[in-house]
């Protein structure tokens, strides 16, 4: 996006107005795919994003599997991979949204192929491997340390050649524009130059990715704070299933390693038997219910609360995480399970054969998000939903592989549905009441910016979440969570610092961190507190969410909590009967 000329005073800068048939906000796989799809209904397409198109979000660095039951490697079809799905979701599954997901995958998968995504391929086949939690072999793959980069490039590729998607990067949403109850576009800021930016859509899709950002420990990117949750609940529609936050147990702690993903791990400790070790070098998960012998056996959840508990008990690695061990593995046998990881690590100064690393539970993925059906609406007209964004599909616990297949599979679905809507729409002519509030925060001039250090304070807020809001919770520690989110979201105020002059222009300066920051922080405070109190609301133990203080799944908790925002309120609904009563 070219900067504006005029003058950077807020006061009296206009905005830049764009007009477009489909806002596209968010360009990883979902957003890039819903553009793609957008267009074949002939549809014109901003896709927006505040980092690089196609460059930001969790896709780009997802490295291992997509699940997909092609049935080639063995025999399989759309319901088994359900079954599976909806096993894994503890019985909390929107099986309509599950059903799409699985059943669209196919068609997904083949047409990146005939892309050129480059599908590992065995015997003139697409061949699969087999994930926790599959029955049989179903997770395809480019390699195992490429297939999200590889996906991203084919998507950004194919937009490349698409002369009906305007690309537009160092975008800042700020709002979606409510225009008497219809979503028509958004107000945004341009980060390099401050400039107030209004696009407005005849259909908007939010696909902005997850909220893994909260936690100090993550696998995403560092943009992923929640954004499309606070803007779809600031728009009028509803948050479910908050609380199912999936964490990865053997997400890489140390040495330092750049370039690969965090959680790469996985199919190495399976594939090898890497041993868990504490600080003091003892194997200890017979004491949490497994002895492992050797072999990968432990789930994921057993594997998170082991490594939980042996660093609260003070034999932490020193890292504050467990070693993974393969020392007990031959050269040659870590050559032809790793392949050219080894080489990928040894550039990382990381010898497999001397030394384990450190590990530790990390944010990985989140199961909630914005209620949808299965055209991708929000229940707002003109607001749709893509990927990570979506919940309800996954319901406690999403099923290894489906994270990149939602994303393709509720991208071109967003994107059909969006092309749809702008067809049969005339275009918007948002008021100046319906942009007002948003601009006025981009061009607010209201505090000196000393109230809050905001790098310090998202740094808080993510301790904050991990401490008391993490894999293991307790309603003590929500509790506790909740005075502190509450305590930052008034030190954060109304609205943001001041926009500091550059030295010796006159002019406001582009790119300012703290300000990008402060508006991060409004989003994930709103969205922290989401997810802590449908936390405390929920007194059981399913899938992702465990309570040690209520530790058994109960039959009447078998239902979603619903997040709305109602004067500038949380309100959270959906709790049985009995359990609403005790919390009043």
């Amino acid at each position: 996006m070219t900067p504006p000329t005029t003058t950077f005073d807020r006061m009296t800068v206009e905005p830049i107005t764009i007009d477009t048939d489909v806002l596209v906000i968010g360009s990883g796989a979902a957003g890039m795919y819903a553009a793609i799809e957008a267009t074949r209904g002939a549809a014109q397409v901003l896709l927006a994003d505040r980092s690089l198109i196609g460059r930001g979000g969790a896709t780009v660095m997802a490295q291992m599997t997509v699940a997909v039951a092609l049935g080639e490697e063995a025999p399989d079809t759309w319901q088994n991979h359900l079954t599976d799905t909806l096993a894994a979701g503890r019985g909390l599954c929107d099986e309509s949204l599950a059903q799409l997901l699985c059943e669209e995958a196919p068609h997904c998968i083949r047409e990146l192929d005939a892309w050129g995504v480059g599908w590992a391929r065995k015997d003139g086949h697409i061949t699969a491997t087999t994930a926790p939690g599959h029955d049989r072999p179903r997770c395809v793959y480019v390699d195992f340390i490429n297939t999200g980069p590889a996906v991203s490039k084919t998507l950004r590729t194919v937009i490349a050649r698409n002369q009906n998607i305007r690309k537009a990067s160092d975008l800042c949403i700020v709002d979606l524009i409510s225009s008497d109850g219809e979503i028509t576009g958004a107000v945004a800021y341009h980060l390099g130059s401050g400039a107030p930016v209004v696009i407005v859509a005849k259909a908007t899709v939010l696909a902005t990715g997850g909220l893994t950002r909260l936690y100090r420990r993550n696998s995403a990117s560092a943009n992923m704070g929640g954004d499309g949750y606070a803007l779809a609940l600031r728009a009028g529609a509803s948050l479910i299933d908050m609380e199912f936050v999936q964490f990865f147990p053997i997400g890489h702690l140390a040495p330092r390693l750049i370039g690969m993903d965090p959680i790469m791990w996985d199919p190495f400790r399976y594939k090898l038997g890497g041993r868990l070790l504490n600080g003091r070098g003892e194997e200890f998960t017979s004491r949490y219910g497994s002895d492992e012998d050797g072999k990968y056996v432990l789930t994921r959840d057993l594997a998170t609360y082991a490594i939980f508990k042996e660093v609260e008990a003070g034999r932490a690695s020193p890292h504050g995480g467990a070693y993974l061990s393969f020392e007990h593995r031959t050269p040659a046998e870590l050559r032809a399970a790793f392949g050219p990881v080894i080489d990928r690590l040894a550039a990382n100064c990381i010898d497999l054969t001397r030394t384990p690393v450190e590990v530790a539970p990390i944010a990985h993925y989140h199961m909630g998000g914005v209620k949808a059906d299965a055209a991708m609406s929000a229940g707002v007209p003109g607001l749709f939903v893509a990927g990570e964004v979506v919940g309800g599909a996954n319901g406690a616990n999403r099923l290894s592989g489906n994270a990149i297949t939602e994303a393709l599979v509720f991208g071109r679905r967003a994107g059909r549905s969006a092309a749809a809507r702008a067809g049969r729409t005339s275009p918007p002519r948002p008021r100046v009441q319906d942009t007002g509030a948003a601009l006025d925060l981009v061009g607010a001039t209201g505090n000196d910016g000393t109230a809050i250090n905001t790098a310090a304070a998202i740094a808080r807020l993510q301790q904050v979440m991990a401490d008391d809001a993490g894999p293991f919770r307790t309603a003590t520690k929500l509790q506790r969570a909740l005075a502190h989110i509450a305590a930052l979201a008034r030190e954060l105020g109304e609205r943001p610092p001041r926009f500091p002059p550059a030295s010796g222009t006159g002019k406001k300066a582009g790119f300012d961190l703290q300000r990008l920051e402060w508006f991060d922080l409004r989003n994930m405070l709103m969205v922290a507190r989401a997810v802590v109190e449908s936390a405390l609301n929920r007194t059981e133990s399913r899938g992702a969410h465990q309570r040690e203080d209520c530790p058994q799944a109960l039959p009447q908790w078998q239902v979603h909590q619903r997040v709305t925002l109602r004067d500038g309120t949380l309100c959270l609904s959906g709790a049985p009967a009995a359990a609403a009563a005790l919390a009043s």
